[in-house]
């Protein structure tokens, strides 16, 4: 296609946490999401506005930050006399934030009329960005209680979101994501008089499955998973549901005025370390294991009966659903190229899939013939040892597994979300989007290849991760079991 002129805005983004940059059960290093490092790639990121969520490691609570305040002072090993102690602190820690996101100084938000080019809010589906706007946000957060055994910030999510969407005029407060993006489409004034958007990045659907691996239970969408007060009971969409909001959102983006949009697919959530497969695989050849359950639940500890888990038969049947969600995706983008519109696929599904280390690199028998294991770039491959999907651990000093992943076990690092990136990156180049030097005038030659020194040395998981993290997470595990940590911080619906 010959497009005239260059849109106001190069970059903007619709998604949820995977797209927000969260890590570590908290939205902080929002600079070091992917669309950020793709818009640094553009020699644009001057310009691209993000959301900040500074004070005691962001929303709703930084397990780094916490694992550090531990080490700090425990060492690198809690031992078991120590737990109760250990606890203790942690609540303490989880109370200062708790104050401060409820009723310090992270209660103001920006005012702003600027709207920002990452309109990504951690836990949102699909109903939320067609529904959820800074006015509905106000009205669902409920007066704070400074609660001594549930010391996670209330209404979390509500609260990250006031410092996404516009708020001003006071009609703003009504725009949801979409609202806001179509707003920007509009502002025609780049030297293109058609679009306001040179390329839109649309990133949802994981928490339309996401609970499943949260919560370890699967329970089905039913009537009400359309409704922003109902849909909160079921932790799996349905393929027919979830087609029929994914067909609603699209028929919003055709209207915004973008060159270019890249939808992305839905990765396969048990794939993540967070849910551990449990012995070996099923049977000989299969991608599953009998059970997923925490990953500190060792396999000779693990009952069934007692520990919360999801059997292999449920974790195939998920997939298989997100399977059919990336077929409605793909249809989508296929009618939207048929009606000449420039719309793109990335296929994160796939990406993760070529990634996944207990699944597939680690099982040759299991892997599909489109199988391929995904080459890392040289920066990572250079790394000791070579970052991978295993759950995050360290012997005290170093990184001895894992990378890819951060501490909450579901989130990549940042590392991975630079991989996200450069997968970006290079569907945007089939696009045929210039990219820049930081100057923003030098034209980049091909291939455009992220800069990973720079994420190396920004990711504190791969070059300092927390000594303690191996010996807590016996802690980790406790605390999950009598604080609830998981679901009530990495539950956001």
């Amino acid at each position: 296609m010959e497009w005239e002129g260059e849109p106001l805005h190069r970059l903007v983004a619709i998604g949820d946490s995977l797209t927000q940059g969260f890590q570590s059960a908290a939205i902080f290093h929002t600079d070091l999401s992917f669309p950020a490092i793709v818009a640094h790639e553009l020699g644009w990121a001057d310009r691209f506005r993000y959301p900040r969520y500074d004070g005691y490691g962001g929303l709703p609570l930084n397990l780094e930050l916490l694992l550090r305040d531990l080490q700090a002072r425990f060492g690198k090993k809690v031992d078991w006399w120590e737990t109760p102690s250990a606890l203790f602190r942690a609540r303490r820690f989880m109370d200062r934030v708790e104050d401060h996101w409820e009723r310090g100084p992270g209660t103001s938000t920006v005012r702003t009329r600027a709207v920002n080019h990452n309109l990504a809010v951690f836990g949102w589906d699909l109903r939320d960005a067609l529904d959820k706007s800074a006015d509905v946000c106000r009205e669902r957060i409920s007066v704070p209680s400074d609660d001594l055994v549930n010391q996670v910030v209330q209404n979390a999510g509500e609260r990250a979101a006031l410092r996404v969407l516009p708020t001003e005029p006071v009609e703003a407060g009504a725009w949801t994501q979409l609202d806001a993006a179509q707003r920007l489409g509009e502002e025609t004034g780049g030297t293109d008089p058609e679009h306001g958007i040179e390329t839109l990045i649309v990133f949802l659907g994981p928490n339309n499955a996401l609970q499943c691996v949260t919560e370890l239970r699967v329970v089905w969408s039913e009537e009400g998973y359309d409704d922003l007060d109902r849909k909160g009971a079921f932790t799996v969409w349905r393929p027919e549901h979830f087609a029929d909001e994914l067909g609603l959102v699209a028929d919003r983006v055709r209207g915004i005025k973008a060159r270019h949009v890249v939808w992305c697919t839905v990765p396969h959530v048990t794939i993540v370390p967070l849910a551990r497969g449990i012995g070996a695989k099923i049977e000989p050849g299969s991608a599953y294991f009998p059970y997923y359950t925490r990953p500190w639940t060792a396999d000779r500890d693990f009952d069934p009966h007692q520990d919360p888990c999801i059997t292999g038969d449920e974790a195939r049947a998920v997939d298989h659903a997100i399977d059919a969600y990336n077929e409605a995706i793909t249809d989508q983008v296929r009618q939207a190229r048929q009606a000449g519109k420039d719309w793109y696929l990335l296929d994160t599904a796939g990406l993760l899939d070529r990634l996944a280390s207990r699944r597939f690199l680690e099982d040759p028998a299991a892997r599909p013939e489109w199988w391929q294991p995904y080459p890392l770039p040289p920066q990572l491959q250079a790394l000791t040892p070579v970052p991978n999907t295993h759950y995050l651990a360290t012997d005290g000093e170093r990184r001895t597994d894992g990378g890819l992943f951060s501490v909450d076990g579901v989130h990549p690092t940042t590392v991975g979300y630079g991989i996200l990136a450069q997968e970006t990156v290079n569907v945007m180049r089939r696009a045929g989007v210039e990219f820049r030097r930081p100057d923003g005038e030098t034209v980049r030659q091909d291939p455009v290849l992220v800069d990973f020194d720079r994420l190396v040395r920004r990711d504190t998981l791969i070059n300092h991760p927390p000594g303690n993290l191996t010996s807590t997470l016996a802690v980790l595990g406790w605390a999950d079991e009598v604080l609830d940590w998981i679901q009530r911080t990495l539950r956001f619906t």
